[in-house]
């Protein structure tokens, strides 16, 4: 008659199956031990994991300082943006963006992402770059915008300014980090006007994906910021 193994994994002779066997001592000192290393394996895991995907906790390692003064230049460049739009529509008639599709796509006017700084999959580098990015991308639009009107100069130039001090900001806080201070930004490539027309139409393109863009700053800030 062939051999026949235990739960333990050990021979028995078969004549000896008549006595109950007795409960080997080794399997059961080990169990505890073999289910703790798998669960330290396990959370290991997932703390891994979760520390790729980061969806951050509000505040996460930026100072509450960098946050509030972050919030209180967004809105100063909103402010400014809301000075620009109201100006455009004024002064030029140009007063709804939506009725401009046709000619954003025929321009190529770029828009700023921001989708590493979702609430839902919140990524700490990631967000502060494209936040760095986005205002990087902005700036060189106000400027291509130069030459839209006498009037308008002095309010486009003071919101390019503010966008700078943002931007500004936002890198002095990536260098905090330890983020390579080489790496920049990538503005895209810029519009060509080439008539008036098209370049104050351009202004009121920008103006309101600025708004946009800002509006989501604010909501990820505000966020970072709250205790």
């Amino acid at each position: 008659m062939p051999p026949r193994y235990t739960t333990g994994g050990q021979k028995q002779d078969v004549n000896r199956l008549a006595d109950p066997p007795k409960p080997s001592a080794e399997p059961t000192a080990q169990s505890p031990m073999k289910l703790i290393a798998l669960q330290l394996l396990l959370w290991h895991g997932a703390l891994w994991a979760v520390q790729e995907a980061t969806p951050l906790s509000p505040a996460g390692n930026l100072p509450q300082s960098f946050l509030l003064k972050s919030l209180e230049q967004v809105r100063k460049v909103q402010a400014g943006d809301v000075v620009l739009q109201k100006m455009l529509c004024a002064t030029h008639k140009l007063c709804h963006p939506e009725e401009l599709v046709l000619l954003r796509h025929s321009l190529g006017i770029p828009q700023a992402p921001l989708s590493s700084c979702s609430s839902q999959a919140l990524q700490l580098t990631s967000c502060l770059r494209q936040l760095h990015s986005g205002l990087l991308l902005y700036q060189g639009l106000l400027q291509a915008l130069a030459g839209i009107s006498p009037e308008l100069a002095p309010t486009l130039d003071m919101l390019q300014l503010d966008v700078i001090d943002l931007a500004t900001n936002i890198w002095q806080q990536m260098e905090d980090l330890g983020m390579d201070p080489a790496v920049q930004a990538t503005q895209g490539t810029m519009p060509t006007f080439t008539s008036p027309f098209q370049r104050r139409a351009g202004g009121v393109l920008v103006a309101a994906n600025l708004q946009s863009f800002l509006e989501q700053a604010y909501r990820v800030l505000r966020y970072l910021a709250e205790p």
